[in-house]
């Protein structure tokens, strides 16, 4: 019986993803945790693999094609089984199409509908012969006449090659088009400010790049969603350092271990003692995570993401530092793993290497806590009754109310300090 491959839901506000390229072809074996094609989700491209061995017996989806979260994009089997018809979803349920309705719901009218004396007309489109009018999404339009951009040569990706909002934004993010920008739609007499002899300056719009959309509204939903609170203490980090320096004495530069490294093993030890900061809220209870997957925050062009060292439970200190250098390279070259990118439960955001001295941190749903660590600074401290220099560095909890309560992030967070404080047990 076919095995049917299905475009996997990897994030919380996943709706849809992008095949970017096939690693195998019709015909080809795939062995369980092979790679089976590269995805593009709003935040990072990501390498499927496959849960199933088999042979290849139909590529669904076509590269370049968005296909909707649980839609089938491909069909494995034995090397000679029959081909099974898979049903594709009607034409008003794909991506394109939600996109249009949810564009012209946004835009209102569209710009055919305005009052004759504001309406004009569009240059013809070469994507779309016959057609007296360029075919684009009122959004997209709005987007293009803001930033002043010719949009007439951008080629659509949407039904009857209808320009959509992502095609214009990634056209301007692209570079100025060869021909001149297009005069900005005149504005409705109603509309138009009062005279006062000047000249108002223009005012331009960016359109925001899709891993800036899926931030905003992943982290609009957190801060309307989940009761923060948050706690902030000192760790006296000169130990830590020196234990840095021994370890990485006599290592090899894959097995040195950084200050971050340290700090993702102490809140492994730490949720270990109080898996409730591992936990996700649910309406009906806590989900609570055996595996302790530790996001960490890594700062692209477009924006943050969070990659996961996955079973840190079960990892050494330097088994740490070697997958977290792995895992920085391939989310930097676009080759991160579905479960790197889906199955996070708990945050790590370090700002230390900017000289921020403290970050509180949004939480990533729909985990519970995240950790915002700042820089390690020399500090005066008091120890034996006298003052010295150490190296210092706060750290900054954020937290579901919902899932803890302050007394037990307190707790918490003494822990990861006692830890670092005291570092022979992160060995």
């Amino acid at each position: 019986m076919a095995i049917e491959v299905t475009m996997p839901q990897m994030g919380a506000d996943m709706t849809e993803g992008t095949i970017v390229k096939w690693f195998k072809d019709v015909g080809d074996t795939v062995t369980r945790g092979e790679m089976l094609a590269e995805i593009e989700t709003d935040k990072a491209n990501v390498e499927l693999e496959a849960f199933e061995s088999g042979t290849v017996l139909k590529l669904i989806a076509h590269e370049g094609e968005v296909v909707p979260v649980g839609e089938v994009i491909a069909l494995l089997g034995e090397a000679n089984e029959a081909t099974p018809e898979v049903d594709r979803k009607p034409p008003a349920s794909t991506p394109a199409k939600r996109e249009i309705e949810a564009d012209v719901k946004a835009a209102g009218p569209a710009p055919a509908q305005a009052p004759a004396a504001t309406t004009v007309s569009a240059p013809p489109t070469p994507s779309a012969p016959g057609d007296s009018r360029v075919r684009i999404s009122p959004v997209a339009r709005k987007i293009a006449t803001d930033a002043g951009f010719e949009f007439s040569g951008v080629k659509g990706t949407g039904p009857d090659g209808r320009i959509l909002r992502k095609d214009i934004e990634d056209a301007i993010a692209a570079g100025p088009a060869a021909a001149p920008a297009a005069p900005a739609l005149p504005q409705p007499a109603a509309k138009a400010p009062l005279s006062t002899g000047r000249t108002a300056p223009a005012e331009a719009t960016t359109g925001l790049s899709k891993m800036r959309q899926a931030i905003a509204r992943r982290m609009t939903q957190s801060k309307t969603t989940a009761p923060h609170y948050y706690l902030t203490l000192d760790v006296d980090m000169t130990p830590a350092l020196e234990f840095r320096s021994q370890i990485n004495a006599n290592a090899t530069d894959a097995q040195k271990v950084s200050i971050n490294d340290l700090i993702v093993k102490a809140c492994a030890i730490a949720i270990e003692r109080h898996p409730k900061f591992n936990a996700e809220f649910h309406d009906t209870g806590l989900t609570m995570h055996e595996r302790i997957n530790v996001c960490i925050g890594i700062a692209m062009d477009d924006g943050l993401i969070a990659p996961a060292v996955l079973d840190c439970q079960s990892k050494s200190l330097g088994r740490i530092a070697i997958e977290t250098k792995d895992l920085v390279a391939r989310a930097k070259s676009g080759h991160l793993k579905a479960d790197e990118y889906s199955e996070g439960t708990f945050t790590i955001t370090n700002l230390g290497a900017y000289g921020v001295e403290m970050l509180i941190g949004i939480i990533n749903p729909p985990q519970a806590a995240i950790l915002g660590v700042g820089s390690v600074m020399p500090k005066p401290a008091v120890k034996e009754n006298a003052v010295v220099i150490r190296q210092v560095m706060k750290l900054a909890l954020s937290a579901d109310h919902r899932v803890t309560d302050g007394a037990e992030g307190a707790v918490f967070i003494k822990e990861i300090q006692s830890l670092l404080e005291a570092p022979a047990a992160l060995a």
